[in-house]
């Protein structure tokens, strides 16, 4: 495998997003050193080329990707995965606000907590079903007007004082699953969706991507997916009203 490394430093974001989709096509591996906050990077790369990140990016990281994987080796700023396509984000700490904004597909793996509108405007198209995996917490609006995917929040390593999911939960919600890992509180859920049972496919799914998070994460603490709860929208079209019919 030809791997490259890039060493970022001070760098303008324009010109390091031309390097790295001109090597993006050479090389299977590229590792940006010494990040410092570089917003749209791997923004519209496409392939199966892997990013590392030793650093931490700024906002709309992987903006619009179609494929590569991204791994950062801490935190990550506002708005990863805006819009992405197809491809995986992987952050080995905690990111801010709206993690997953309009997301199309693939997935986004976040080993520690999130914060506010994570997921909004989420949608799935056929076999495009993106996913948000989230280890610890996450803040207000959570999946807020999301159309489709799959958000989990798992809640691991949080404290005492740390809920697992702000206000506001699920506000607009009109399509796709979000899965807690205990029961989120009546007055913190939007009015558009409920609590649903599980069903035999929901804990295949959750099987699926425990085990993927356990793998990046090295994570070897127990997860019950049993202990999960299930949230789905009341009303797939909850909005109807405010339209006209012709």
């Amino acid at each position: 495998m030809a791997n490259v490394n890039i060493e970022v430093n001070l760098r303008e974001a324009r010109e390091l997003n031309r390097e790295i989709k001109e090597k993006a096509s050479a090389y299977d591996t590229i590792t940006l050193k010494n990040v410092f906050g570089q917003r749209y990077i791997g923004c519209g790369v496409s392939g199966k080329v892997k990013i590392i990140i030793d650093g931490v990016p700024g906002n709309d990281l992987a903006a619009y990707m179609d494929g590569p994987e991204i791994e950062v080796l801490s935190n990550a700023q506002d708005a990863i995965g805006n819009t992405m396509n197809k491809g995986r984000i992987i952050v080995h700490g905690s990111c801010g606000d709206t993690a997953g904004y309009a997301m199309r597909g693939g997935e986004i793996f976040i080993k520690d907590s999130v914060g506010y509108r994570v997921g909004i405007h989420m949608k799935e198209y056929l076999d495009m079903k993106p996913a948000i995996v989230i280890g610890g917490g996450a803040g207000d609006f959570l999946g807020e007007y999301m159309a489709g995917g799959i958000i989990i929040v798992m809640g691991l390593g949080l404290a005492k004082d740390e809920e697992l999911t702000g206000k506001y939960c699920g506000t607009g919600m009109h399509g796709g699953r979000m899965y807690i890992n205990g029961v989120v509180p009546q007055h913190k859920l939007g009015k558009e969706i409920t609590k649903v049972a599980m069903e035999q496919e929901d804990l295949e799914v959750l099987a699926k991507y425990v085990k993927q998070y356990k793998q990046y994460f090295k994570y070897t603490g127990n997860i019950d997916i049993n202990k999960f709860s299930k949230y789905m929208t009341v009303n797939k079209n909850p909005y109807n009203n405010m339209y006209t019919k012709y």
